[in-house]
């Protein structure tokens, strides 16, 4: 019997997958109801109102069970937490599931972690369960990153993660600190409520439209694979063409190249920053008060600072020896982003950021993982050559080439199509094992 952890798009999909193999399990999920963040009316989601997918549904959903043709390019949340919904009935899910459960405690339940302990809380009583594995699909955006600020502001502040509607902003003065993906959706709600929204930047970002062509933008090429360097000499210069440069809008311009960090998916900043509904500030200097000073010598005065300053990968259940994770690294140390190297029962689930992967790439990565389990319980020759491997090969990290800039929020980033590759050929394999 496997635990799983979590009932987001990563914890169903090992849910699905173990399913799949015939493997038993049991899935813990701290809300009442599947769906993880995409489900706004869970009280630990960081969703607001009007987020929908920064990528496509047909390069995010699960193969297996397309999105219908009726739901928008780009769902909402709304649409997102039906599709969770469905795909749990569909598949008969639900009825494996302990909802309304906190797992507060995971450690082997042995010397040589043959097994797991898994205690878990539910309405004050407390439960200590002993399994094979584990299966940890709790997310990566659920702890926000609030770096501390240069002094003492005395307006409102929040993070990102504390964002649900825009009413939040109602004649207020602005100021946004980064600009992600969040932070620019959020920047974009602002401008239609406060009285000033400003946007405060250390860095330069690649800014795409959704759209291009009338086709989302993320199912567009692919089809010719081209050498790294001239890819990303090509995209960028696609995208100054379409775009402009961040600078025609008083932003600073990009230090790396295309595709070394995660580019944001939204051209309405940019218009509000062209049409002068959003100001560009540098990096902040000092606070005073309700006075923000910048770096270039400038300075405004503001009522409420909204922090979009990303997550913190955060594992609250399980001594971080467990996952080698070692105090000075920003990121556990694993094959594929989610094999122990010496623990063959323990799985850190969804711990993968890469532009284009979608959910189906984590079901990729859920499925490898069942099949390794299954093959280790039938003592193949493959599950012994994949344990060996990935205590050869942990921590290696499958950029393509890319040179990621070095943020935490980049430590656990990898490139699709060389990452997708290695879990084809791992599941190849294991696969093996059944054939001839």
């Amino acid at each position: 019997m496997y635990a799983v952890i979590g009932a987001g798009p990563m914890g169903l999909a090992c849910a699905r997958n173990l399913q799949k193999q015939g493997i038993p399990f049991i899935g813990f999920e701290l809300h009442s109801d599947v769906g993880g963040l995409w489900d706004i009316d869970n009280p630990h989601s960081t969703m607001y109102q009007t987020a929908h997918l920064i990528s496509s549904k047909r390069m995010t959903e699960f193969a297996e069970f397309p999105m219908r043709d009726s739901v928008a390019q780009y769902p909402s949340h709304q649409e997102l937490k039906h599709y969770f919904q469905n795909f749990v009935d569909h598949f008969g899910l639900r009825e494996h599931y302990e909802f309304r459960t906190r797992v507060v405690n995971v450690e082997p339940a042995d010397e040589d972690a043959t097994q797991w302990t898994v205690t878990t809380e539910r309405d004050g009583q407390q439960q200590t369960r002993t399994f094979d594995g584990v299966m940890i699909a709790n997310g990566t955006l659920h702890t926000p990153n609030k770096p501390r600020l240069p002094g003492e502001f005395t307006g409102e502040l929040m993070h990102s993660a504390d964002y649900r509607r825009p009413e939040v902003f109602q004649h207020k003065r602005v100021l946004i600190i980064g600009c992600g993906n969040s932070g620019a959706d959020i920047a974009v709600d602002a401008v239609h409520h406060a009285r000033s929204v400003d946007m405060s930047l250390r860095r330069g970002y690649y800014f795409l439209p959704k759209f291009l062509k009338g086709k989302p933008i993320d199912t567009l090429g692919g089809k010719l694979k081209l050498p790294r360097p001239l890819k990303q000499r090509l995209d960028a210069l696609l995208i100054r063409m379409v775009m402009g440069k961040p600078s025609n809008y008083g932003l600073p311009d990009p230090d790396y190249r295309m595709y070394e960090s995660h580019p944001v998916i939204n051209s309405l900043v940019l218009h509000h920053l062209g049409h002068g509904d959003l100001q560009p500030r540098r990096s902040i200097a000092r606070v005073e008060g309700k006075t923000v000073h910048f770096s270039d010598g400038e300075s405004a005065d503001y009522d409420l600072i909204l922090m979009a300053t990303g997550y913190l990968l955060d594992y609250p259940f399980i001594d971080r020896t467990h996952l080698n994770w070692p105090e000075a690294e920003d990121a556990p140390r694993l094959y594929l982003n989610m094999m122990h190297p010496s623990y063959h029962n323990l799985f850190l689930m969804g711990m993968v950021e890469a532009t284009g992967l979608g959910w189906e790439g984590r079901n990729q990565q859920a499925r490898l993982a069942a099949i390794f389990i299954r093959e280790q319980q039938n003592a193949t020759p493959q599950a012994l050559k994949m344990q060996e491997k990935k205590q050869a090969r942990a921590g290696e990290r499958l950029d393509g080439g890319y040179h990621y800039i070095k943020l935490a929020r980049m430590a656990y980033y990898v490139n699709k199509d060389a990452y997708l590759d290695a879990l084809a050929d791992d599941i190849a394999d294991l696969e093996s094992a059944h054939k001839g």
